[in-house]
């Protein structure tokens, strides 16, 4: 297994898994505790011919540029080989049980079975979204606390299905998630049957050329990008039928975000600060 890797500040890892465009690769990413940058990596077998490690080196290489050069973030890219077994296992190490909040407990499935809390057992293989990162726990904290009132659920930028999942655990219904990225669809899929819940999966990115019509929601959790909520909120927005929580935003970006969602007919209930984020709930004024 080859993998090209480079450092970069926490704050850039979320946007470079919303903009990398990977075709065949793979994106990873390590942050360990005790270092001050997480390790970004791009991972990919040897190829078969006609095609080289070397042609699929440069390319994975460009890729990785082109990302870091979206995001604003600079960092020298490397090198190196590793076995295949090392490559397929080493997510595992990084991901235990975690608990969120009063209620939440997300565990890997090779992890004993928790003896309280509502477990949400979650292999996320390569897709986003494990309760770790601040943005899904501000997240699955939100989703939480509104489960009280109930109603349908929509899940844009689904990821792992964790969000989806543990709305459907939490009393949600109906249920549903999409995503841009087929691997993603297929990872929530996978996760929700070992939940043992049912959640309605598509393929979608929002602005497509070809739109279809996206369900209406009582909660919406959009936790895709700050400048993709911004760019993308005329089709965000009319989903919302009760309450929707804006997510994946830097804090600096966060007021410029609220405001187009505020021009839209939307008023801030709350918000959340973990870290170098912000998560927002917002609600229709004509709710509760």
């Amino acid at each position: 297994m080859n993998k090209l890797f480079c450092s970069v500040e926490e704050r850039f890892v979320n946007p470079l898994f919303e903009v990398f465009d990977g075709g065949d690769f793979i994106l990873s990413s390590y942050r360990d505790i005790e270092e001050r940058l997480t390790q970004v990596q791009v991972y990919f077998p040897d190829p078969e011919p006609p095609r080289t490690v070397d042609g699929d080196r440069a390319d994975a290489e460009r890729r990785l540029s082109d990302a870091l050069e979206i995001v604003g973030a600079k960092a020298k890219i490397e090198y190196t080989t590793i076995p295949d077994e090392d490559w397929k296992l080493s997510y595992r190490r990084h991901f235990t049980t975690e608990r969120i909040g009063d209620r939440l407990v997300v565990r890997p499935p090779w992890e004993p079975e928790p003896e309280s809390g509502m477990v949400v057992t979650l292999d996320p293989g390569l897709a986003f979204g494990t309760g770790k990162h601040e943005t899904t726990r501000a997240c699955l904290e939100y989703i939480d606390s509104l489960s009280g009132e109930g109603g349908s659920f929509l899940d844009m930028g689904c990821g792992s299905g964790i969000l989806s999942i543990a709305a459907t655990k939490l009393g949600y219904s109906p249920v549903a998630g999409f995503d841009v990225d087929q691997e993603a669809v297929d990872a929530s899929a996978e996760n929700a049957e070992m939940n043992g819940v049912k959640v309605e999966y598509f393929r979608y990115g929002l602005g497509a050329k070809v739109r279809r019509e996206l369900p209406k929601a009582d909660l919406v959790a959009a936790n895709i990008l700050g400048p993709l909520l911004i760019r993308f909120a005329d089709e965000i927005a009319p989903c919302v039928a009760r309450h929707v929580i804006i997510s994946g935003i830097l804090t600096e970006l966060y007021p410029e975000v609220l405001a187009a969602y505020e021009s839209r007919g939307l008023v801030e209930v709350s918000r959340r600060t973990i870290g170098e984020w912000t998560t927002g709930l917002l609600k229709r004024p004509d709710n509760p």
